[in-house]
């Protein structure tokens, strides 16, 4: 049902390693693009997801980074390998403007024992899509980039039997993390997905479709940490620190972040869900500690995910 959209970093990997038995559990099915060619720390994930009996979709054509990995890497050295055992795995492919239906083929046809995840990104040819795909029983997703693939798009693809799945990009990034509001609405998709046709729901958690390879210097530190408000729609809050003028001190800065979000969780009818991810964000709180960005940021995701797992098992 819910499909959340993963870039390779390292942090996100291992949350992906970490959360692989609730992953498994809520039946979270996380579609990664891997942006490193070391698959170290990839293959450490996938296997903790592997074990744990969990959905996962790895794209075999990423398109991000200034050097985007290998197809013909990821095919070698990992699908021919090791993942072929996986039972859970799906072959995510991507159909940007650029891509030729027939590479698609290529892969469909020499890979028949995989179930394959197309997602769609702004390929625009869907009837061609449909009739270059239409005698393939291994195409089991089709997953709708929101903004990128319309309405006559997707009606060329549906079919009973592949699922349909709609991702949006909740996240509106800002260039400076002083200038995001304290508030403001997220994504009501995790209501609304079938109203749209749909058989489940992703996003890009919280950190939106846009893809750096590193981060800039951090003039503020921003907490992004997503709720549910009236109706359960969806919402983030951004804690900024105070300091916001200078590239120093990131950890003073995280820690005044840090307050305003304790605050708010403390409130007597707060909003935030005191997931395991908030729980530690107060133990750090206590300890006065700043663990790093990156780790700040594993742990809003890992937030997102939870929020996301409580409001599906307390709506079906």
């Amino acid at each position: 049902m819910y499909y959340p959209y993963f870039r390779g970093k390292q942090f996100e990997l291992i949350l992906l390693r970490d959360n692989a038995e609730f992953l498994a559990q809520n039946k979270i099915h996380p579609i990664i693009e891997p942006v490193k060619s070391n698959f170290k720390a990839l293959e450490r994930a996938m296997k903790a997801i592997n074990e744990e009996g969990g959905d996962c979709t790895l794209i075999v054509n990423p398109q991000v980074g200034q050097k985007p990995v290998l197809t013909t890497n990821i095919l070698k050295e990992l699908i021919e390998k090791d993942f072929k055992k996986y039972k859970n795995l799906s072959l995510g492919y991507m159909m940007h403007p650029e891509s030729n239906v027939s590479d698609l083929v290529t892969l469909l046809r020499k890979y028949r024992s995989f179930s394959f995840t197309i997602l769609h990104y702004g390929y625009t040819n869907g009837k061609k899509m449909a009739d270059a795909i239409k005698t393939f029983n291994n195409v089991k997703t089709h997953v709708f980039i929101e903004g990128f693939a319309g309405k006559l798009y997707q009606r060329h693809l549906k079919r009973d039997d592949i699922k349909r799945i709609l991702i949006r990009n909740g996240f509106k990034s800002q260039k400076k993390n002083a200038h995001y509001p304290p508030s403001e609405h997220f994504s009501d998709l995790h209501i609304t997905y079938p109203e749209e046709g749909m058989d489940g729901f992703g996003d890009y958690l919280i950190v939106g479709d846009d893809y750096t390879e590193t981060g800039g210097p951090a003039y503020a530190v921003a907490i992004h940490l997503t709720y549910l408000g009236a109706d359960d729609d969806m919402f983030i809050y951004h804690f900024i620190s105070d300091q916001t003028d200078s590239p120093t001190d990131p950890g003073g800065k995280f820690l005044e972040a840090l307050a305003k979000l304790a605050k708010e969780i403390n409130k007597p009818k707060s909003y935030i869900y005191k997931s395991k991810a908030c729980l530690e964000y107060l133990e750090l709180f206590q300890k006065q500690h700043y663990p790093g960005l990156g780790y700040v940021k594993k742990l809003s995701m890992q937030h997102h995910i939870e929020l996301i797992a409580e409001y599906i098992s307390r709506a079906s």
